[in-house]
């Protein structure tokens, strides 16, 4: 038996915030990292348990404006730096604001988390379908996968540092209900690996979800929002992408 079958793997997953059904999310990503039985989760809401994340193997996040503080962002930044890695997934990168005039603001009032991220959420146009093309196809992350439509929140990001780039769409246009709403014709990073010193960070922005009970936390709370939205969750391509981030996320578990 070699080392790598019997080592032990130490994960930590924080699914949790606002407006998406993150029930959903965090029960398709445990039965993922449940395919490799040497893996062992602890699932958290936020970034509260600074020692069960500076100890684990490796992290993934689910999130939507969960707002670390100055002192857990240091530590995720240490913990990427350190030589570990990060799958962050959709709204990671978000934190909203809803201002009186009812549009949603992004302050950039965590600095250290999203430069650790490589992007900050600013906008996303109504749901639609868009095309996703492959950025770099001999990258393995990526290799033999196909461009693909989807039926997803389009991410438009501010990013931070040298991306690479995987996969990626383009946008054009206004996104309503923003502060940040007008948009020259771009490339955007769909999937895309951020080096921080010895670590990595993998971002891949699709996988909303959203529930008929997930967005009570409005200004004016929606009691039942009338339509269960699972977006890429849909496609086969979105799991073959989330696993081949597990495996990305184990490789360098293993070699240590």
């Amino acid at each position: 038996m070699t080392d790598d079958i019997k080592k032990r793997l130490d994960v930590v997953l924080v699914a949790g915030g606002k407006y998406h059904d993150i029930d959903f999310a965090r029960l398709e990503l445990l039965k993922l990292l449940a395919e490799d039985e040497r893996i062992r989760t602890r699932v958290y809401e936020d970034y509260s348990n600074l020692h069960a994340i500076s100890n684990a193997d490796f992290l993934i996040t689910y999130t939507c404006d969960v707002r670390p503080t100055l002192e857990q962002q240091k530590v995720l930044r240490d913990f990427v730096a350190n030589g570990k890695r990060w799958l962050a997934l959709h709204g990671t990168n978000s934190i909203l604001q809803f201002l009186s005039d009812g549009r949603v603001d992004c302050p950039r009032v965590a600095p250290i988390f999203m430069e650790t991220l490589g992007s900050q959420f600013l906008s996303h146009p109504p749901i639609e379908p868009y095309t996703v093309t492959v950025a770099d196809g001999d990258h393995h992350l990526v290799e033999g996968v196909e461009p693909f439509q989807t039926n997803d929140e389009l991410y438009l990001m501010e990013t931070h540092g040298e991306l690479h780039v995987l996969l990626e769409t383009e946008f054009e246009g206004n996104t309503p209900g923003f502060v940040e709403e007008n948009w020259e014709k771009t490339k955007v990073p769909v999937f895309y690996l951020h080096p921080v010193e010895k670590g990595e960070v993998l971002y891949l922005t699709l996988g909303h979800c959203r529930g008929h009970y997930d967005m009570i936390d409005l200004p004016e709370p929606m009691a039942y929002y009338p339509e269960v939205e699972r977006c890429a969750w849909d496609l086969p391509v979105f799991y073959d992408l989330l696993r081949r981030g597990i495996d990305w996320a184990k490789e360098l578990s293993l070699k240590n």
